[in-house]
């Protein structure tokens, strides 16, 4: 590092400062004769936006538009972003430039302490396609209404009842310091999550050599593998926050395992898909996966999409 301080770039919500304050910190671990790094808030249209689905508002893009423009016009030098946030096509000079370890991947219930015993006809709110679809699935008898806001808004609005149940991603309920309010833990194979959930990735721009060597310490091979592999899947699907999609990968040796899911927003159909492949190629495992799943689904389903 050079005597310039490394600049972070991230959301305000109280999760988004804890996550990059976790990388100030990781960063002075690793170069402690360089200057601190400086964290620098940015509002995203996201944060702006809660009276809508993310579907509808824009896509997953309005929490890191505003963030990927900072890195490119070299206002700041990272972007600190929950992988499971940030768009399957990154902007054209910017790339992944390090993942941390993951985090518990798991969704988690408040107000019930399992889908079988969220009471029946209980308003559930969540504003995530892959949630929807895989509760109604299930329980088809439950009423699902829009939840935005960041996690403390959320179970403000719970409190208040605008809704019996909620889930919430436990890494950062984790990372809050807030796993207690967490009734139930739900395994990935009541409800599979989002591809990058519990992860977070550090965006650069392409060809900064400066700071991928910055960022090289932090990066956690295995949890950026997992990642490179969940959306090279995405991009096989041409998945956004419109398309209820899921998945998880996990190293098992030498080799990767990659649970992949699809579904209709109704939870009509859900279509899954599980393969291995070599840890050395998560790209090839992801695309496998994704290609699979998309030809089960059907065209009729991204053509409903569009």
């Amino acid at each position: 590092m050079n005597d310039r301080p490394i600049r972070i770039g991230t959301r305000g919500s109280p999760l988004a400062m804890a996550q990059a304050t976790m990388v100030r910190d990781l960063l002075a671990r690793a170069h402690p004769d360089a200057p601190a790094a400086e964290i620098v808030e940015i509002r995203t249209t996201g944060d702006a936006i809660t009276d809508r689905s993310l579907a509808d508002a824009g896509g997953k893009g309005l929490f890191t538009k505003e963030i990927d423009r900072a890195l490119l016009e070299a206002d700041v030098d990272i972007g600190v972003h929950s992988a499971k946030d940030m768009e399957t096509w990154l902007p054209e000079g910017m790339v992944i430039g390090a993942a941390l370890p993951r985090e518990d991947p798991r969704d988690a219930l408040i107000g019930a302490s399992s889908i079988a015993g969220i009471p029946r006809g209980a308003r559930v709110g969540t504003a995530s396609q892959r949630r929807q679809a895989q509760l109604l699935a299930r329980r088809p008898d439950v009423e699902v209404v829009l939840f935005r806001g960041n996690v403390q808004t959320r179970l403000r609005k719970l409190e208040v009842g605008e809704a019996d149940v909620t889930l919430l991603a436990l890494a950062g309920l984790n990372r809050l310091g807030r796993s207690e309010v967490a009734d139930g833990i739900l395994e990935p194979e009541d409800m599979l999550p989002a591809a990058g959930q519990g992860i977070i990735a550090i965006a650069q721009r392409d060809g900064d050599t400066r700071v991928a060597d910055v960022l090289a310490p932090l990066n956690d091979a295995g949890a950026l593998t997992c990642l490179t592999a969940e959306r090279a899947m995405l991009d096989a699907l041409d998945g956004t926050c419109r398309t209820p999609i899921a998945g998880l990968a996990r190293l098992r040796g030498g080799e990767l395992e990659l649970h992949g899911l699809v579904a209709w927003p109704d939870g009509s159909e859900l279509v899954r898909r599980e393969m291995t492949g070599a840890a050395a190629d998560p790209v090839a495992l992801g695309r496998a996966v994704g290609a699979e799943l998309r030809e089960r689904i059907g065209e009729d389903f991204f053509a409903m999409l569009d």
